[in-house]
């Protein structure tokens, strides 16, 4: 949990929401994703693994489950890391945060739980979080 030897995000970026964007709906994505600008709607992997950064001016209001997170903007909603999360210091997360690694600087705010995945096997085979209602 404390070792230095976890994985970096990836630097490849495929798709960018630009800063002055607005996207209302789902995004499903591969590969690298910024967000500069604002996401109203839940952000997931096609396939794994996938990184997603989101911005000093980044907002999503929505689910976020990916493997690998730099979050340096504004989320409202839950969040599921199935890697790594990077909180930058001028994060903010108003949900719960599910993770398997964490990585939190000074600055960052959380507003909710922070739950440990560990090795569970849901972590692994990338169960989602917005379909845990659907499983309860």
């Amino acid at each position: 949990m404390f070792s230095k030897n976890r994985k970096k995000a990836s630097s490849r970026i495929d798709t960018l929401v630009g800063a002055d964007t607005r996207i209302d709906g789902d995004i499903h994505f591969s590969g690298g994703l910024r967000v500069d600008g604002s996401v109203r709607g839940n952000v997931t992997e096609s396939e794994s693994p996938s990184t997603l950064v989101l911005s000093e001016n980044g907002r999503i209001e929505g689910a976020i489950s990916v493997s690998q997170v730099v979050i340096n903007g504004v989320v409202t909603g839950p969040v599921r890391a199935l890697q790594f999360i990077e909180l930058q210091p001028k994060s903010r997360i108003v949900g719960d945060v599910s993770y398997k690694s964490l990585e939190m600087h000074t600055g960052a705010v959380v507003e909710g739980k922070l739950i440990y995945l560990g090795d569970e096997e849901n972590a692994v085979s990338g169960g989602s979080i917005l379909n845990a209602e659907d499983e309860a």
